[in-house]
């Protein structure tokens, strides 16, 4: 069997924008438990899964308060180990108010 038959790639785009829901305090917490509730919501034969240190760090960047809303992520899951990675495509361009003029 081929590698690229063993491992199935997609990519998905994460909406985020529940976790604003709550409180302010949490919500990059949040965001990383919902992204692995979403993988494991649509990868169920998955036993684990794998946040690369992109994504988190994508998640993280404008501190604990402010998660972006959505991130676009590609999921690889290994039929064969039964893992599901998850990596980060493209970074959004977000336009900070803090920026200088």
């Amino acid at each position: 069997m081929s590698e690229e038959g063993k491992i199935v790639k997609s990519i998905h785009v994460i909406p985020l924008k529940r976790v604003y829901w709550g409180r302010r305090t949490n919500r990059a917490d949040r965001a990383i438990r919902l992204i692995r509730k979403y993988v494991a919501r649509h990868y169920k034969e998955a036993e684990r899964i794998v946040i690369s240190n992109e994504v988190n760090n994508y998640v993280w960047q404008f501190s604990r308060e402010k998660p972006p809303r959505r991130v676009v992520v590609e999921i690889r899951f290994d039929k064969e180990e039964k893992v599901a990675k998850v990596l980060l495509v493209r970074k959004q361009n977000i336009v900070s108010s803090r920026s200088e003029k």
